[in-house]
């Protein structure tokens, strides 16, 4: 096999899933006439085995699997934590969140909670709550995807933009033309095409060691540099107070955040039935397991083939060591990029990274065009049901364009930085809000107004004097050292608070309602809906 070949080979396989994906979004773009198919995909649209695999697409992001794969090669035992962090989140969501969360006519948490406290007006904070939460995340998988793009066709880094502009045309195309079902076929794709990838490069490296992970973990060992420290946790932070608090704030914010991001939890809204939510645990904790089970023999395989230091030198967060270890398995003349291995690992991490902007892109839109603007009723008539999707459409144009030229200006700047302010947000606004609404009796709008208005000020203090803005190679401006506070996940503190702000806001009055609340969950029949 020449390296033409490979490079030629991640052409095609990537023309291939472009067109399947658009054709199944142009299937999809027949039937959403009105809301309730444009946002929630028709709540017949995916059963058990379609809605976790949907779910479990929409949670398989890029940072899955390039950072992740990079913490494991550079940090050993803490990147396996975030790994299995990882998986644990989806399947407390599930378990947690995925009944309770069924709900018809409801699309957003601005939605849901406005239906489940009986408050419109705090749509808004919702909405300003999800935007932070949703933005910071599309910016860095929007970059990932130009560069990915870059990657297999061997262009320059000059070529960076076109390669984002290109990524962003087919996300706005996926989600405005696709909506929620669209979207969620997408999703199921990337699935299939992540699960094949990883077990092929997992399959390669174990097999280079003899099948035996005790002999990897050995030879990543010898080769880290950091001897029997890279198999204990504390690597990654380092081993003083403020690092193992850093550990522990970042663990848990990870496991909270992952749980409540917004455009996983709309993928809960339209479940059937109480007995679809819980066929549908594992058909998408599953994957992901086995997704991140393959990150991690990758990042091993990483640190074994390669070296943790020539790891950290091409990136500081280790961002690269997914695509560094094909090469490392798979040398071929011309380079890495031209080997077989690599166009299909490279095709699977564009196609993670696509479909996951898609996602995001379609949730931000649905939050700015049902939270922060005008909406229809669920059941309007139907040219008001038209005008809203109409909305929709230009406010998933809008979003699209401004995240395309936000992420050509900021690049790979500040990366870990918006991933950090995603998921503080999440677990420190979204996780307290969903909880104490669904299970504590008399919670308020007023609790939710305290928590997002309360706490959000309060995570851009913290970050914005935290290691994760100065001082360290992976920050904002690492050439400046301006940091007063210790911790690089501010989720330590702002978790605690989050919750305490909502306490502010139990009411007794409230208490009688919260405990009745009967399922208004529909059935789709072709275009309209029966309760």
């Amino acid at each position: 096999m020449t390296g033409g070949d490979g490079q030629s080979f991640a052409v095609v396989v990537f023309l291939g899933f472009v067109a399947v994906s658009l054709l199944l979004c142009g299937l999809a773009a027949a039937d959403l006439d009105d809301p309730e198919h444009f946002y929630a995909g028709g709540s017949a649209a995916f059963g058990p085995v379609g809605g976790g695999l949907a779910i479990a697409g929409d949670y398989i992001s890029a940072a899955t699997l390039l950072s992740t794969t990079g913490a494991v090669a550079l940090d050993g035992a803490d990147g396996m934590l975030f790994a299995g962090a990882t998986v644990l989140s989806l399947f407390l969501v599930m378990r947690i969140l995925g009944e309770p969360l069924r709900r018809a006519g409801v699309f957003t948490l601005g939605d849901f909670l406005a239906d489940r406290l009986d408050d419109p007006s705090l749509r808004r904070a919702l909405g300003v709550a999800s935007l932070l939460v949703l933005a910071p995340l599309l910016l860095v998988q929007l970059t990932t995807a130009g560069r990915i793009l870059a990657a297999m066709f061997g262009l320059p880094d000059g070529a960076l933009t076109g390669c984002t502009v290109a990524g962003g045309a087919l996300m706005i195309a996926y989600a405005a033309f696709g909506g929620m079902r669209g979207v969620g076929y997408v999703q199921i794709l990337k699935v299939g095409v992540v699960l094949t990838a990883l077990s092929l490069l997992a399959g390669i490296v174990l097999a280079r060691y003899g099948w035996s992970l005790p002999a990897l973990f050995d030879a990543a060992r010898d080769r880290s540099g950091a001897g029997a420290g890279y198999l204990r946790p504390g690597l990654h932070f380092g081993s003083s107070a403020a690092g193992r608090l850093d550990l522990i704030s970042f663990q848990t914010t990870l496991v909270i955040g992952a749980a409540c991001l917004p455009h996983l939890t709309m993928r809960l809204h339209p479940l059937r039935d109480a007995r679809t939510a819980r066929r549908a645990v594992g058909w998408a904790v599953g994957p992901v397991a086995v997704v991140c089970a393959g990150v991690v023999v990758a990042g091993l395989g990483a640190c074994a083939l390669i070296g943790r230091d020539a790891v950290r030198a091409a990136d500081p967060g280790g961002a690269t060591a997914l695509l560094m270890v094909t090469g490392a398995l798979d040398p071929v003349a011309g380079g890495a990029r031209h080997s077989m291995l690599f166009a299909v690992v490279a095709c699977a991490v564009f196609a993670t990274t696509l479909a996951a902007v898609a996602g995001i892109t379609l949730a931000a839109a649905s939050s700015l065009t049902r939270d922060l603007g005008e909406r229809s009723a669920h059941g309007a008539k139907t040219s008001s049901a038209a005008r809203e999707i109409r909305r929709a459409r230009l406010a998933i144009v809008v979003v699209g364009a401004v995240a395309v030229v936000l992420s050509a200006v900021l690049a790979d700047r500040g990366r870990l930085t918006l991933i950090s302010l995603s998921f503080t947000v999440a677990a420190s606004v979204l996780a307290p809000v969903l909880l104490y609404a669904l299970f504590l009796p008399g919670y308020s709008a007023t609790g939710v107004r305290r928590t997002v208005y309360g706490t959000v000020p309060l995570i851009v203090l913290l970050l914005a004097g935290s290691p994760a803005a100065t001082g360290t190679p992976i920050a904002v401006f690492p050439d400046h050292d301006l940091h007063w506070f210790p911790l690089q996940t501010p989720g330590l503190i702002t978790i605690p608070v989050g919750f305490l702000l909502g306490l502010g806001g139990r009411t007794r009055s409230g208490a009688a309602r919260q405990h009745v609340w009967p399922d208004r969950m529909t059935v789709s029949h072709g275009r309209g809906a029966r309760p």
